[in-house]
This record gives structure tokens, sequence and C-alpha cells, in this order.
């Protein structure tokens, strides 16, 4: 599955980067899991947002048998450049997240207020969210993405991104904020968008009968990142 078409058309080009192999266990210690499993994403990614229930029941299938870790690539950068018409390009996504849910049948805003800035708020948010346990970070990226697909106001700014996850079930909203603003935090995020534009070779040129076969995407920048979501 791939996300958003990129708004500059793809050329060729190549990367040849592995991400992280699986994490090896020390002398002594119990040698499971010995697979990671790495999912590239976005929160604001429709994509992600389609897949969700097949991710949640793979992660369930395998459940104590694989480390699973979440990468947030940055689907809309703060570099990007601004729309010169913001209404035409918000009806245009409208109805490119309409042409996503036919495939994927997942529900969306039937109004949609604006296409994100950008996704550093709410990665920032979902990965500081994961200093709180696996439960508390589900909920939060499930919100964040509920931002944009359910109530059509992308949550693109530290303020909306926190707003939209207060309730999650366990959650400690004061820390999350102090955590999402700090520079660990955000050199873990900009370490997982380094990674989702090093590519293996074989996501380079996928070819298969499917409008998204997860062909590894061209950025505005002309880097190659993976298609989101990646697994």
């Amino acid at each position: 599955m791939t996300d958003t078409p990129e708004r500059t058309p793809p050329a060729a080009g190549g990367a040849t980067s592995r991400p992280p192999s699986a994490p090896q266990a020390a002398p002594g210690e119990d040698p499971s899991p010995l697979l990671e499993v790495v999912e590239y994403t976005d929160p604001l990614c429709p994509w992600a947002w389609g897949s969700e229930p097949v991710f949640r029941g793979l992660r369930a299938a395998l459940a104590g048998r694989v480390h699973w870790r979440r990468a947030y690539a940055i689907l809309f950068d703060d570099d990007d450049d601004p729309p010169p018409d913001p209404a035409a390009e918000t009806a245009w996504y409208a109805r490119h997240l309409a042409d996503i849910g036919a495939h994927t049948l997942a529900p969306r805003a039937h109004t949609l207020s604006r296409v994100a800035a950008t996704s550093w708020p709410s990665s920032l948010t979902a990965k500081a969210a994961e200093l709180q346990g696996p439960e508390v970070a589900d909920g939060v990226l499930r919100r964040l993405r509920e931002s944009v697909f359910v109530l059509g106001e992308p949550a693109d700014t530290p303020a909306l991104a926190l707003r939209c996850v207060q309730g999650v079930p366990g959650l400690d909203i004061d820390r999350l904020a102090r955590d999402a603003a700090s520079s660990g935090v955000r050199q873990q995020v900009r370490a997982d968008r380094a990674e989702a534009r090093r590519p293996v070779p074989e996501v380079l040129s996928v070819r298969a009968e499917s409008p998204h076969p997860g062909t590894a995407k061209e950025t505005p920048d002309g880097e190659l990142r993976y298609a989101l979501p990646t697994l």
C-alpha cells in the first residue's frame, strides 16, 4: 500500500541502505523475538488510516513473536511549498480521500477544513506517547488519525495534536506535552524520517495489479522514501 501522491512528478532514482537489522539477544537472554517489524507510517496518511484494521490484526497475531516498531516518515514536511490556492488543493485532496476510501472502505470526514500543513506535530506527539506504553501510544495515534479522517481538522499544530488526544485512557497529558516538545523525541522522529528515506532496493520498482503496489515514492526535494504505510 502507498500513500498520497506527491505534489511533484516522480523521477528515476535509487537507494541502497537497508533498515536496521532485527535486535540481537544478549548472552543468557530469551532469544525471542527474533524478528523486527518496522511500520513506516504517518499519523495523517490516508492509506495508513485505511490499513489500520489489518495492521491491528497482524500485530495481535504476531504478539510476543516479533518486535514491532513504528517509524514516522513525515508525509507533510515543514519545508513543503505552500499551495498557491489552498481552497482548490483542499477540494482536490477531499476527492483524493474519497477515492482512497472507496479502495480501503475506511470512514472519512464529510468536510475537510484544509490539507495538513505539516506532519511534525502529530508525529512528535505519537512518538512521545510511546514513552507511556503501547496501549497509550496506540490510543494517541488513533486519535491523531481521527483528527483528519473523522473530524476533518488535521492535527497539524502542537495545540491541535494535544487537544485531540485529551482523554485517551491512561494518558498523562502534561507529560505528553513535555515529551513531545523535547529535543530527544524530535531527534527520534528525525531518525525515523531519515530511515524511511533509505528504502531497500526491492521497493524501487514494484509492479502489481494494484493502484498502490508499494513502490517507493519520490519526495518534493528529490529523495526516495517508503510509500506509507510499508512494513
